[in-house]
């Protein structure tokens, strides 16, 4: 799997691109989509920014989506400038960094930054999702109205994913991080999951994505007694190398019934321990999702999202 085609809506709104789209979006109802259009550092992401900072409905912006801010391959995005315009948009609520597919930059070579300066910038933001992960950084924050945090990658590093656990998120309700393989810089393990799992940060949190990751059986494991599960409505392992392993130490673990949601995609599941999950969660209530299955040998196991 690939991530080879933009979104066309976010945070609940259709996306526009901007400046093509002005004139037929609406101004105040579409998620404006910001890029330089020949990814060469020309500095025609910035150009855009401010011009659309500029424009006098600016305040009326509720999502904005930040796609390639130039050679995104070699060049990190230029947080200070963003961390210094996007208060303009005094009704800005969600944030995209790195909206960016596969031909125009691999995940796993999107070059990103310390993203601490956009989340101290812009006090009032619900909805924060970052793709890529190389370079990237953050420093544990309090910040009492993010709701949704999102980290998309191939490989998510341990010290990123610590400051995650370390940050004071009482409003969060939905944390999704994509944790990767170490061949691409996902280096983090359950020890560094640990204060996530104890919940005792995220008081509000009822979704949690550990998603794309190859030590699925570990961090399914650990969330067999994870004290955070018991007031979740949804949990998500899809994406990684989720084996009977760890299958079978969800269901040996605490009871999931009260879940709205498992979700399992994309797993090596052989069929014994599905027809269990099935006759346990399913039966009892839980939207499961155990598509995308194979039955490969654990050399040939993979990913969905890497390179």
């Amino acid at each position: 799997m690939t991530i080879g085609s933009h979104i066309t809506t976010f945070a609940g709104l259709p996306v526009a691109e901007y400046p093509a789209d002005l004139g037929k979006a609406s101004r105040a109802g579409s998620a404006w989509r910001l890029e330089d259009p020949d990814y060469d550092n020309t500095g025609q992401f910035l150009e855009r920014l401010e011009a659309l900072a500029a424009e006098d409905w600016a305040n009326q912006v509720t999502a904005l989506v930040i796609g390639n801010w130039g050679g995104a391959y070699d060049t990190a995005p230029p947080i200070g400038r963003l961390a210094a315009l996007l208060p303009r948009f005094t009704r800005l609520r969600a944030l995209f960094l790195g909206e960016i597919t596969f031909d125009e930059c691999e995940i796993s070579w999107i070059q990103q930054a310390d993203i601490t300066p956009l989340l101290e910038a812009l006090p009032k933001l619900e909805v924060l999702t970052v793709r890529g992960a190389t370079g990237l950084g953050l420093k544990p924050v309090r910040h009492s109205g993010l709701r949704e945090f999102t980290i998309e990658s191939g490989g998510l590093p341990a010290d990123v994913v610590r400051a995650v656990a370390e940050c004071d998120l009482p409003a969060l309700t939905h944390l999704e991080l994509w944790l990767g393989t170490d061949n691409y810089g996902g280096d983090a393990d359950v020890d560094d999951l640990a204060p996530i799992l104890a919940g005792s940060r995220l008081p509000a949190l009822t979704s949690l994505a550990l998603r794309d990751a190859e030590i699925a059986d570990l961090v399914a494991v650990a969330l067999a007694g994870a004290p955070v599960v018991a007031r979740l409505r949804a949990l998500d392992l899809s994406l990684g190398m989720l084996s009977d392993t760890g299958a079978a130490a969800l269901l040996a673990g605490q009871p999931l019934t009260h879940l709205d949601k498992l979700d399992l995609h994309h797993h090596f599941i052989g069929a014994a321990v599905l027809e269990r999950l099935t006759a346990e969660l399913a039966e009892a209530g839980v939207t499961l999702d155990v598509s995308e299955g194979s039955d490969a040998d654990r050399d040939d196991r993979y990913i969905a999202v890497s390179e």
